[in-house]
């Protein structure tokens, strides 16, 4: 059972797919978080108890690109050497190079599928607030400026801030796909 979630990238409705295909060709359940923070990707595979999780991500790069973060299943990213064992096995054949006819490929009722988180993005909304309430911290009669750069933080961030008392102004919270990151956002410098 993997978890999938994503940023806003145009591409990561295809990678996502692709990336969900591969699962439930192995057999895996994906439990698709949609378009959500890595961060929460991370707490879903604790709170959910899941074998590990993906974010289709480029982080703060421009949206033309894209890639893959993994994490095990205690919520941490996969070190780099794991990594890199991972796509020496997608580039030799991966399941399909290693199948035999006495161990085929699962078919039928063994293939996986996908089970849409629909309360992804409340659950990590609510760990955030709870996590700070817990901590003594509050925001309650700020007046907070968010810039969340056409990402998935869009989602999430605001709302949070909302419900622990702070007046939110936010820009950039709508997205395409192709404005991710582009005049705006933490890396940008004007």
């Amino acid at each position: 059972t993997i978890v999938v979630g994503r940023d806003t990238r145009r591409s990561g409705d295809m990678l996502g797919a692709a990336l969900s295909a591969g699962i439930m060709s192995a057999g895996g359940t994906v439990l698709e978080a949609g378009v959500i923070p890595t961060p929460g990707v991370a707490l879903l595979v604790r709170e959910l108890r899941a074998a590990g999780g993906a974010v289709i991500s480029a982080s703060h790069n421009p949206p033309e690109y894209n890639g893959i973060k993994l994490f095990d299943s205690q919520g941490f990213k996969l070190p780099d050497a794991v990594e890199d064992e991972i796509e020496r096995f997608i580039a030799a054949g991966g399941l399909e190079g290693q199948a035999t006819p006495e161990s085929p490929m699962p078919s039928g009722g063994s293939l996986g599928v996908i089970v849409p988180l629909d309360e992804a993005q409340e659950m990590y909304i609510d760990h955030a607030v709870r996590s700070i309430e817990e901590q003594g911290i509050s925001v309650a009669g700020l007046r907070i400026a968010l810039d969340t750069g056409h990402g998935a933080s869009s989602l999430t961030s605001p709302e949070a801030l909302r419900r622990l008392g702070a007046e939110v102004i936010v820009i950039n919270d709508d997205y395409d796909g192709m404005d991710i990151n582009v005049q705006c956002g933490s890396t940008h410098l004007e």
